[in-house]
C-alpha cells in the first residue's frame, strides 16, 4: 500500500467519531501511560520491601479481588449517578490510594490500601464503556471499542519499558507518577467530558415511566449471562499469557528475558494490527468473529505444548494474539447491543467482573494443572476452552440474527421514537417508553 494509501487508511479509521470520545481515548491513554502498580507490585514487594513470594501473591490476589468486588458497584453508580460522577469518583480516588500504598511499611496495610487500590482503579471501566456506548454511534461502536483497546495496549507498552527504568531508581517515584498520571485524567474528564447518561422518560398521564432495572434482572437475563460465562471462559485463556507462559517457560529452562521477548510480541502486535484488522472486521458478523477468535484463542495456546524454542513461542503468541484483536471490541460491542439503554452500566459492570474473577482465578488454574500435570495438559485444558466458548456462541446466537440486529438498531432509532412519540401525545395516542438523548451529545 502506497503513503497517500495509507494516510487515507489512518484518516478512515479516526474520522466520524465525535469529539467527547477522543477526549475519552485521551484519558484512557493518559491512565495507562501512568500504570505501575500492577505491573511491577511483585518486583516491589520481594526486591525492595523483601516480603516473601506467598505475601506478594496473597496482596496481588487482594488487589484483584478489589477489582471484582467494584465492578457491580461501579456498573450502578454509573446508571444512578451519572458516568461523569463515577469517573472522578474513581479516578480521584485511585490516585490518592495508589500515593498512600507508596508510603505503606506495615504488611498489613500494605495488603488493605492494596485491595482499594484495585478496587478505585477498576470502578472507571463500566462508567468508560457505557459512556462510550453513549456517545458514539451504534455503526461505529466496534471502531471506537478498538480505539480505545489500541490505546490501553500503546499506553501499557510505554509505561512498562518506563516503570523498569523508574524502578531501578525508586519505586516510591513510580507510585507518586501513577497518582500524577490518574488525577491528569480526572482533570480531564472534569474539564471536558460532560454527562452523557440519557435521561429517563418520566410518567406522564399518557404512559408510565421506564421501568428501574436492578442487578437481579441483569443475573436474570439468561442471554446476557451466557455471553458473560463465555467472556470469563475467554478471559481465562488470555490470562495464561502473563500467568502460565511465565510458569511454563521457566520449567522449560527458559529466563525471564525469554520471556519478555516472547511475550513482547503481544504489544507489538496488538498496537500494529488492531486499527487495520478493525477495518476489515468492523462490518462483519459478529458471531462469526466471536467463534473464530475463541478458536484461534484456545488453538493459538494449545500450540504452546509444543513449543521448543523461542520463535516457536512466539509464534504461538502470534495466534492468540489476532484472537485477541478480533475479540476484544467485538465482545465489548455485543455487550452494548444486549444492555438496555438505561442499564448499561450495570450490563458493563457484570462484564467487567468476568474478566476480574478471571484474574484470580488464572494463576490458580495455571499453578495447580503445571504442578498435577505439566505444563502440556495446562495448553490441552486452554484448546478445551476454547473450543467450549466457541460452541457456546454458536449455540447462544444461533437463530437470533434478527434479535441481534433489533438491539443493534435500538440506538439508531431512539430520536426517531421520540419525536414520533411527541407528535403521538399531541395527537391524543398512548406515549411509549422512549429514550431521550442526553443533550450534551445530541
Amino acid at each position: 500500500m502506497s503513503v497517500a494509501g495509507l494516510r487515507r487508511a489512518a484518516r478512515e479509521s479516526v474520522s466520524g467519531l465525535p469529539r467527547e470520545f477522543w477526549w475519552l481515548w485521551t484519558s484512557t491513554l493518559v491512565n495507562r501511560l501512568g500504570a505501575f502498580v500492577a505491573t511491577f507490585m511483585v518486583l516491589y514487594l520481594t526486591l525492595d520491601r523483601g516480603c516473601s513470594a506467598s505475601y506478594a501473591g496473597l496482596v496481588v490476589a487482594l488487589h484483584g479481588l478489589g477489582g471484582v468486588v467494584s465492578s457491580l458497584g461501579a456498573g450502578v453508580m454509573a446508571d444512578r449517578l451519572g458516568r461523569r460522577p463515577t469517573l472522578l469518583i474513581s479516578q480521584s480516588s485511585t490516585a490518592v490510594s495508589v500515593a498512600v500504598l507508596g508510603f505503606m511499611q506495615d504488611p498489613a496495610a500494605i495488603a488493605a490500601v492494596a485491595f482499594v487500590v484495585g478496587m478505585a482503579s477498576n470502578a472507571s471501566r463500566p462508567a468508560v464503556q457505557a459512556m462510550m456506548a453513549d456517545i458514539v454511534r451504534p455503526e461505529d461502536r466496534v471502531r471506537a471499542f478498538s480505539l480505545n483497546y489500541w490505546a490501553i495496549n500503546l499506553g501499557f507498552a510505554v509505561s512498562s519499558a518506563a516503570a523498569g527504568f523508574i524502578a531501578e531508581y525508586s519505586y516510591l517515584a513510580g507510585f507518586l507518577g501513577e497518582a500524577a498520571m490518574t488525577l491528569i485524567c480526572a482533570v480531564v474528564v472534569f474539564v471536558k467530558l460532560p454527562e452523557s447518561r440519557p435521561e429517563r422518560a418520566k410518567a406522564t398521564a399518557a404512559g408510565p415511566a421506564v421501568p428501574e432495572i436492578s442487578l437481579g434482572t441483569v443475573l436474570r437475563d439468561g442471554r446476557f449471562m451466557s455471553v458473560v460465562g463465555l467472556s470469563f471462559l475467554i478471559a481465562l485463556i488470555f490470562m495464561q499469557g502473563p500467568v502460565g507462559l511465565p510458569l511454563a517457560m521457566g520449567a522449560d529452562g527458559f529466563s525471564s528475558s525469554d520471556f519478555g521477548m516472547a511475550i513482547a510480541v503481544n504489544g507489538v502486535l496488538i498496537v500494529a494490527l488492531q486499527i487495520p484488522v478493525t477495518r476489515l472486521i468492523e462490518h462483519r458478523d459478529p458471531r462469526r468473529l466471536l467463534i473464530i477468535s475463541s478458536l484461534l484463542a484456545g488453538y493459538g495456546f494449545g500450540l504452546t505444548a509444543f513449543a521448543g524454542s523461542i520463535a516457536v513461542y512466539a509464534l504461538t503468541v502470534c495466534v492468540w494474539t489476532l484472537a485477541e484483536i478480533v475479540n476484544a471490541p467485538t465482545q465489548t460491542g455485543l455487550v452494548v447491543r444486549l444492555s438496555p439503554v438505561h442499564a448499561r452500566g450495570r450490563y458493563q459492570g457484570m462484564h467487567t467482573m468476568s474478566w476480574s474473577v478471571a484474574a484470580l482465578v488464572a494463576p490458580l488454574l495455571a499453578g495447580f494443572v503445571i504442578d498435577r500435570f505439566g505444563a502440556e495438559w495446562l495448553w490441552g485444558v486452554c484448546a478445551v476452552l476454547g473450543t467450549v466458548a466457541g460452541l457456546g456462541y454458536w449455540l447462544l446466537m444461533r437463530g437470533l440474527a434478527a434479535q441481534d440486529e433489533d438491539a443493534k438498531d435500538e440506538d439508531e432509532d431512539a430520536e426517531d421514537e421520540d419525536v414520533a412519540a411527541k407528535a403521538a401525545a399531541a395527537e391524543g395516542e398512548p406515549v411509549r417508553d422512549t429514550v431521550t438523548p442526553p443533550a450534551a451529545v445530541q
